[in-house]
């Protein structure tokens, strides 16, 4: 049983890096993700990976740590529901207003392992033909080396294709190794990967026609979940979507944004907010 002292300091931790938000009664999480990092790291348990790290004050350490509480949980079109608003709706929106040959710029920020931006990259390749001479950037960041080594690599298992994407989509867009399957080249290339820590500055990422930023919030007290929607919208187009998950809103927290009616989260920078079909 891990110590309530040991919970207080990692919890302490974890939110100064990330912004995750621990309570005390969160030992069995702890248990649960440090200790196969314990084992990694060569310690005999959690409660000596804790005590090095406070001892040491050893950042590596301590941001093996964070990573390692944070949640990486995503799959292929996780909850259909965005994907159908961004290829029925928000791209034919964005095609009348950019014109043809202008560039949109998507980020799907806490991208995990990759599996959303390189949804959304299917989601182009299988729609260029009605894009004309629309371009394309992604930009998928998150604040985790190690699954941003994976998202890279855009290799996955049998058992991580399964979990969202149709047999058509996984012949097309992958090839197969053995028990692997491995992104197109040129999916692939259209996704550039980047750390980012949502808790530090991003304006230099310039501005973006949609962010993607689901099931994320979630993990923050309310100050950091405003914090970031103000920042958010600061690199949000005027007419651009911020897209949230399901359980998450902005209502209470933004005034930057606001909910594009009967579209599940969905919205509009304030002023701009519409219907997205109009």
């Amino acid at each position: 049983m891990i110590k309530i002292e040991d919970i207080t300091f990692v919890a302490a931790e974890a939110y100064k890096r990330s912004g995750l938000v621990l309570s005390t009664d969160k030992g069995y999480l702890l248990e649960s993700r440090l200790a196969p990092l314990a084992r990694a790291e060569g310690y005999p348990s959690i409660e000596a990976l804790i005590a090095a790290a406070r001892r040491e004050s050893n950042d590596r350490l301590l941001w093996a740590i964070t990573e390692a509480l944070a949640t990486h949980e995503t799959f292929f079109f996780r909850d259909n529901t965005p994907f159908d608003l961004f290829k029925q709706e928000i791209l034919p929106v964005l095609s009348r207003a950019r014109g043809n040959m202008s560039t949109i710029r998507i980020w799907c920020a806490a991208c995990s392992s990759g599996q959303e931006p390189y949804s959304l990259a299917m989601i182009l390749e299988e729609e260029k033909a009605r894009l004309g001479g629309l371009r394309f950037e992604i930009v998928a960041t998150d604040m985790a080396p190690r699954v941003l080594e994976k998202a890279k690599a855009g290799v996955y298992s049998q058992f991580e294709v399964q979990r969202g994407l149709a047999i058509q989509r996984l012949v097309t867009h992958f090839d197969q190794s053995g028990d692997q399957w491995r992104i197109k080249p040129n999916l692939r290339s259209m996704v550039t990967f980047q750390k980012q820590n949502l808790l530090e500055n991003f304006s230099g990422m310039g501005t973006f026609d949609v962010i993607f930023c689901r099931n994320v919030l979630i993990y923050f007290d309310a100050d950091t979940k405003k914090r970031i929607l103000q920042r958010l919208a600061a690199q949000t187009a005027s007419d651009g979507y911020l897209i949230m998950g399901a359980a998450e809103t902005v209502v209470g927290l933004s005034q930057d944004f606001a909910p594009v009616e009967g579209r599940r989260g969905l919205y509009g920078r304030s002023g701009a907010a519409k219907s997205a079909a109009a």
